[in-house]
């Protein structure tokens, strides 16, 4: 038997609707671009989406629609994936990273509080594994620093605080007292990635909370012209009779979604709700199993949240990190694929080049020194869940103290 960390979900739907959109002769952002955009902004309950070729993108495009720039500064996590923190060096921005809290994998609120100065204009959550952070709690701050807040534009002006901009990579179908992901921080970007729950191999969307005094159309449309280049037509407008004219209205950037993408996830639309009943299943079975033992696993369904059930984070008291990629090893000669989510920013040498030292986040050091992920996606059968918990367990219980 041989468990896969994260394959792709692709069934024989998504192939028929690609084979659709080749065969239509419209392969670039176009009609079921549009249509997966329509669909996403219902789903988590927002006017307006955009499609795009990556989270990273999103944010991106979130960040240049606020005029974030040089000599601003943006927070995020230092237990995340780079792109949370990239997006913010392509600006020109100042990057900030806080710490996590001590037996939590979200941001230290009180360290994030602290972080925000007058240069402040955005701050970029993470639903790390696909939950929701505690959104209350970073509205409150946000709100009690309106005196120093000092807006850059129209759009910072209507909001007259440091913006909310969730990094919902993984948190597509999560929700946080009945509100969907996309539509609880003022932006949020969801990725569209081979290996997250919802694919269109690369891809992902930017959603957004209506802001007073701000028009839907208008970011919309703003948004249409940051991802292409900033030509007033799009590919699709410019077909219509006489319509080949067009303007550039700045030097902007391309990052649109295709319909090949798109399609792939019209087709996951439909697939949707089975697949994260299904991770569900097997986050049941996880918890059942290894919680039992002493393994320290994340609470993906409460009474105030509900979890995408993106990754299957578990922590193993005690052991130190060679202990770590010993189990991580073992598990492989057992051909089960484990995984550590994350390697903190600070230790990466793109972020030692910036200033930043790991020992400035020793919470973020702690939850990754002991911290395995196991395989969990929908491609999983029952047996081979039964497979990896036997395994895990056999291996772990030796480590255990």
């Amino acid at each position: 038997m041989k468990i896969q960390f994260s394959p792709p979900d692709i069934s024989e739907l998504e192939i028929q609707e690609v084979a659709d959109a080749l065969r239509s002769g419209w392969i670039t952002t176009g009609p079921r671009t549009k249509e997966l955009e329509r669909q996403i902004a219902s789903y988590v309950g927002t006017n307006k989406c955009v499609c795009l070729n990556s989270q990273t993108a999103c944010a991106e495009m979130a960040l240049r629609l606020l005029g974030v720039g040089e000599g601003d500064e943006v927070i995020t996590s230092a237990y995340t994936y780079t792109a949370s923190a990239s997006v913010i060096c392509h600006t020109g921005a100042k990057l900030v990273l806080v710490d996590t809290q001590k037996d939590s994998f979200e941001m230290d609120y009180t360290a994030l509080e602290n972080a925000i100065t007058d240069k402040t204009k955005a701050i970029i959550p993470v639903d790390l594994a696909g939950i929701p952070c505690d959104y209350d709690k970073i509205f409150e701050i946000v709100n009690s620093k309106k005196s120093i807040f000092s807006p850059n534009n129209d759009i910072q002006r209507a909001l007259g605080r440091v913006a909310i901009m969730a990094d919902t990579a993984h948190a597509f179908g999560a929700s946080r007292k009945g509100v969907m992901a996309g539509s609880i921080a003022d932006f949020s970007s969801f990725s569209f990635h081979a290996v997250k729950n919802f694919t269109t191999a690369e891809g992902g969307a930017l959603t957004w909370r209506t802001i007073e005094g701000v028009s839907d159309d208008d970011l919309y449309k703003k948004l249409q012209l940051l991802s292409l280049h900033g030509q007033s037509k799009d590919a699709l407008a410019k077909t219509q009779l006489g319509a080949w004219e067009y303007d550039i209205v700045g030097p902007f950037y391309k990052c649109n979604m295709t319909d090949i993408m798109a399609a792939m996830g019209l087709a996951q639309m439909k697939r949707y709700e089975k697949m994260l009943s299904r991770r569900r299943e097997i986050i049941g079975k996880y918890d059942s199993a290894l919680r039992k033992i002493g393994v320290e696993t994340l609470d993906h369904y409460t009474d105030t949240h509900l979890s995408s059930g993106h990754l299957y984070l578990t922590r193993i008291p005690g052991i130190t990190t060679e202990q770590r990629n010993e189990i991580i090893i073992k598990m492989a000669e057992a051909d089960i694929a484990c995984n550590v989510h994350y390697k903190p920013l600070p230790m990466h040498t793109a972020y030692k080049n910036l200033g930043f030292d790991i020992k400035d986040y020793p919470n973020a050091y702690a939850h990754f020194a002991n911290e395995i992920t196991l395989p969990l996606h929908t491609k999983l059968t029952d047996e081979e869940v039964d497979y990896v918990i036997e395994n895990y367990v056999k291996i772990v219980k030796d480590y255990l103290k």
